[in-house]
């Protein structure tokens, strides 16, 4: 059954109908627009080329190999003993971020920050903590 679509709303209508049941535009049967007819494709092509498909395959979980190799219960210790200047954020890789605790280590704010980071660190699973910071599990 081929359906006709509303020139002003775009609904489907019954084919000789004369008005739209959803927004009550008069249509005209020069107006009605035929429905558009897809025909099958590949993926990302015409028909007939070869279509690359990427799978990923769940071996990396979102992990990127080429993540520096850290380790959690180390960067976890360095923030809640010294992390109000910052040296957690320099082993995980965040220079900006160690630089900024160290400019702000005189208000103790980073000392506290530094704590509940590391106790963020230490508590969270394996690969939340990974994709967070970028980095690989030894």
């Amino acid at each position: 059954m081929a359906e006709n679509l509303c020139p002003q709303c775009g609904a489907p209508l019954a084919p000789g109908a004369t008005e739209c049941k959803y927004c009550g535009e008069a249509v005209a049967p020069a107006q009605v627009q035929p429905q558009p007819q897809y025909q099958q494709q590949g993926a990302y092509g015409q028909p007939g080329q070869p279509v690359q498909v990427f799978v990923q395959t769940g071996d990396n979980n979102g992990i990127d190999p080429s993540w520096p190799v850290k380790s959690k219960i180390t960067a976890g210790i360095l923030a809640i003993l010294l992390g109000g200047l910052g040296i957690h954020k320099f082993y995980l890789g965040k220079t900006g971020m160690g630089i900024l605790y160290l400019l702000f280590c005189w208000t103790y704010i980073p000392g506290i920050v530094g704590l509940v980071e590391g106790i963020m660190y230490l508590c969270s699973n394996d690969h939340n903590f990974q994709v967070k910071n970028h980095v690989r599990l030894q």
